[in-house]
């Protein structure tokens, strides 16, 4: 393991890191609040399989700037990577309302597919290799002012409706029936539901890379999940600790030399742990 920094030399060079850590800490913060409805609907691997077509998406846009010709928007990263996550969520939630086994096979249909496309892409773009590791496994070094600007709206557009309809998703989530019955336009806020946490990982996921956002999109939610009395609260903490192990992922992977997706993934995995044995000694008292 390489010599890091010190936290004062972290904070000296501020400047220099200032817009990789914002950015952590709002991907983590919005993808940990919509982790609640995935971990509640037990689809903690719907969020893997959407970063994986994501990654996916952003690999053919290189594909196709390198070697068709796209340019301008059409060879938009952040546009591929929209477009295969929608069209990966309305294969699941579609041909999923079936059986739990049928979405579950789905499931492992677009993970497999986005994880070996993007890898058998990569071999066709040599010069964009580094983008595609980065992609898959998160660096957040090379995260630039629009970056920070994307996610940072992204997360204030997306989050505010979540907080403000959170009773309406929940309602669909874990009632769908009595949501019908008190007329709730329950189809609307599934799909609604569903999309929103589409172009939350896509967005993330060409920024911070897939394995930062499977992380963000379940880890912070399991221990809120298991802290929180009720679903509003579990929100709120649950974008308070991924935003939190967004920032502290960074932080820790410039103290100790690591990798920044995976610190951020082992410090989720930490809060995760530590959360079980803090909520059964809530339950006690």
């Amino acid at each position: 393991m390489g010599e890091g920094l010190t936290v004062e030399q972290f904070f000296e060079l501020w400047e220099l890191f200032r817009d990789a850590a914002l950015t952590g800490a709002l991907a983590g913060g919005l993808l940990g609040l919509l982790g609640v409805y995935v971990v509640l609907r037990r689809m903690v691997f719907l969020s893997a399989a959407v970063s994986q077509a994501a990654g996916l998406g952003v690999a053919l846009t290189f594909y196709a700037k390198a070697h068709l010709g796209f340019a301008g928007l059409m060879a938009s990263p952040t546009l591929g990577s929209a477009l295969l996550t929608l069209i990966a969520v309305g294969i699941i939630v579609r041909g999923g309302r079936d059986t739990p086994a049928r979405r579950d096979g789905l499931l492992g249909v677009v993970w497999l597919l986005g994880a070996a496309g993007t890898l058998a892409v990569g071999t066709r773009i040599v010069q964009d290799l580094a983008d595609i590791d980065a992609l898959l496994f998160g660096t957040a070094v090379a995260v630039v002012p629009e970056d920070v600007t994307l996610v940072a709206w992204t997360a204030a557009l997306i989050g505010g409706l979540h907080l403000w309809a959170h009773r309406g998703f929940a309602a669909v989530s874990f009632d769908p029936d009595g949501a019908r019955v008190r007329g709730l336009p329950a189809r609307a806020l599934d799909w609604t539901l569903f999309a929103t946490l589409a172009v939350a990982v896509s967005i993330c996921t060409r920024v911070i890379g897939a394995l930062p956002t499977f992380a963000f999109s379940v880890l912070p939610a399991l221990a809120a999940v298991r802290l929180a009395p009720n679903v509003p609260r579990a929100l709120m903490l649950a974008a308070l600790l991924g935003a939190g192990c967004g920032f502290g992922g960074y932080l820790l992977a410039s103290l100790y030399d690591l990798p920044v997706g995976a610190a951020q993934t082992l410090l989720g995995l930490t809060v995760a742990a530590l959360a079980a044995p803090l909520g059964w000694l809530l339950d006690r008292r």
